[in-house]
């Protein structure tokens, strides 16, 4: 089962991290802050939960307002195992990693959050019925980005295959930057890309619980998020400041999501 290999909180940030075995054997990072009602918080692609959720305050913005932050890294990201085995890459691998993370932790009442990758995890988790959160938040996704996924991700196989020959100018380039920033393992992200699925929109009716999407001003890299409210039987919109990247560092979307968080059910 579980590595219970847990290191000391982070002085700064109250953060600790320890790793558990996912249904395969692979060895996912968990990170947790604060104390309450526990909300579980998914990364984008290529990132990892220290990115987009420690290092701008939104996990620490939870904690204040009385939850537990905790924040899965995908595996190939953050300190999780990146194997370069395609067997452990089935269909849907990430959302097998997201239940088995409930699992290892016994959550039964707790809220899902989710940005970009994370949120396509998260909606497929849901519609699918893998996963039942009291609440669900959906952040910079929209329609595109869940049913047309494989339009999206041509463009980061793209990234990977020709990463080296990519220049200042082409449309790639920031991705391909972003993604050497990070220190990603490109044959193990193209594995991962492979095991990624598209959801008919259809499915999006079985997502009933209160769902906030935000998305920024600018950011269209997933398609409409308007688009997706109207998907969603019981969702609400929230715009933010900035496009997609940007829009995760911007204090605005820890605040709207722990606005929504904190509502009464």
């Amino acid at each position: 089962m579980a590595d219970e290999t847990e290191r000391a909180g982070d002085a700064v940030n109250g953060v600790t991290t320890s790793h558990f075995e996912s249904f395969d054997g692979t060895q996912l990072a968990i990170h947790r802050t604060g104390e309450g009602r526990p909300v579980i918080l998914l990364h984008g692609l290529f990132s990892s939960a220290e990115m987009n959720w420690i290092k701008w305050g939104h996990a620490q913005r939870l904690a204040d307002a009385r939850f537990e932050a905790i924040m899965l890294d995908f595996r190939v990201h953050g300190q999780s195992e990146a194997p370069t085995d395609p067997m452990r890459y089935p269909p849907d691998v990430l959302v097998r990693d997201v239940a088995a993370l409930v699992d290892y932790l016994a959550l039964e009442d707790y809220d899902l959050a989710g940005f970009s990758l994370g949120a396509r995890t998260s909606l497929h988790c849901v519609a699918k019925g893998v996963l039942a959160p009291a609440r669900l938040v959906i952040a910079g996704m929209g329609l595109a980005g869940v049913s047309d996924w494989n339009r999206r991700s041509a463009f980061f196989r793209r990234v990977i295959d020709e990463f080296d020959t990519i220049k200042p100018g082409d449309p790639a380039y920031y991705s391909r930057q972003f993604l050497k920033s990070q220190g990603v393992d490109r044959v193990a992200a193209r594995l991962l890309l492979d095991s990624m699925t598209d959801l008919d929109p259809a499915a999006l009716a079985n997502v009933t619980m209160p769902t906030l999407v935000v998305c920024g001003d600018e950011d269209q890299d997933n398609g409409s998020a308007r688009e997706l409210v109207e998907h969603l039987p019981n969702a609400v919109y929230v715009e933010t400041p900035g496009a997609h990247l940007i829009s995760a560092t911007k204090p605005e979307m820890g605040e709207a999501i722990v606005k929504f968080l904190s509502q009464e059910a």
